[in-house]
């Protein structure tokens, strides 16, 4: 890997951790005081996940969507102790209303802040994208274990069993990952172009300071005594 230069406020591809690839600048002044919420519907403005401290904003499809699922199950296994070691805040924000919160955490496991901005202001302001764009040369997300058409189902049936059926939000609507923090200071953004596009999870650690490797296989470890 690239030796990483820090602050990183440009869009950085998955082949290559270092400056020059297409860029892409991204103000958080413009969204500071757009509104998010918690999962009793409480809102107060986004800049107060990273004005205290670095923070890793990731920012998901819909609380529905199968690969934003497994990726959040992966986000799960990160140790509590090694994000408070490096000083790190790890926040997820959705584009559903609050009341999905609570059964996405139930679902995937996931023990650490959540939010939603179920109007998608700052998914807008920042410039995140709607529509999918898959390119031959993109390489497959370490964190997403089922294939599309099982992926889809198992979205469906959710939605299906779900008390109103709906989608948690807009199924067009990509999502991305940014470092920012303490203050206004942006350190990294990758805005996702499709549902497989996420950042893998070890390198935005690294990225934000994070040595500690964390485990995501799901194979049995084996234990030599």
């Amino acid at each position: 890997m690239a030796r990483v230069v820090s602050p990183i406020t440009r869009q950085v591809t998955k082949e290559k951790l270092e400056l020059g690839n297409p860029s892409v600048d991204i103000c958080l002044e413009s969204v500071e005081d757009c509104l998010i919420y918690d999962r009793r519907g409480v809102g107060f403005p986004f800049r107060n996940l990273y004005q205290g401290r670095k923070s890793v904003l990731i920012f998901v499809r819909n609380f529905l969507c199968y690969s934003c699922k497994e990726y959040v199950e992966d986000l799960s296994k990160i140790p509590k102790e090694a994000l408070e070691e490096a000083g790190i805040r790890l926040v997820v924000i959705g584009q559903s209303d609050h009341r999905h919160i609570e059964p996405f955490c139930s679902l995937t496991g996931y023990p650490y802040e959540i939010y939603v901005d179920p109007q998608r202001c700052i998914y807008q302001k920042l410039g995140m994208k709607r529509g999918e764009n898959f390119t031959d040369s993109a390489s497959p997300s370490p964190h997403v274990k089922s294939g599309t058409f099982v992926g889809q189902m198992k979205s469906i049936w959710r939605a299906m069993r779900s008390p109103a059926f709906d989608f948690q939000g807009d199924l067009h609507q990509q999502g991305g990952a940014i470092i920012a923090g303490p203050g206004s200071q942006v350190h990294f953004t990758h805005l996702d172009t499709n549902r497989l596009d996420h950042m893998p999870i070890d390198w935005l650690l690294q990225l934000a300071g994070l040595r500690q490797h964390v485990d995501f296989s799901d194979k049995p470890k084996i234990i030599h005594v």
